[in-house]
């Protein structure tokens, strides 16, 4: 799959952060991007939109990344996760891989990194 052609659901509660990672990926020719912010957002978010894979933050109320990921909705589990957060402590890092993610990226993810991880993700789809 072509990273232009790519839908992500971006789950950032800093707005900031949010703007800058919509920017980068719009560097990367991604425009199809539905923007939560939080947990509970995105869950009802994906009712209506299909993501190709899910960005989402780590630390977040009232639902955060790892329990989003954790969810029992199946839509979810069958889509590809990478989590982010500026948090890059073992236990953080061990909590989001023991919950079958594809990637966990330090913020603010650089071009070529979040570049690097999407297209790892779509490769895992297959």
């Amino acid at each position: 799959m072509a990273l232009d052609s790519t839908k992500v659901l971006l789950v950032e509660d800093d707005e900031v952060m949010s703007t800058y990672v919509v920017k980068t990926l719009a560097r990367l020719n991604i425009n199809d991007v539905q923007v939560c912010v939080d947990g509970n957002s995105a869950l009802k978010a994906m009712a209506g939109f299909v993501p190709d894979v899910v960005l989402t933050d780590v630390h977040m109320r009232p639902v955060n990344g790892i329990e989003l990921r954790a969810s029992s909705d199946s839509r979810l589990r069958s889509t590809p996760v990478i989590f982010m957060s500026g948090d890059s402590s073992r236990e953080t890092l061990g909590n989001t891989m023991a919950l079958d993610s594809v990637a966990y990226i330090v913020k603010p993810p650089r071009l070529e990194v979040l570049r690097a991880k999407l297209e790892q993700a779509l490769q895992s789809r297959f």
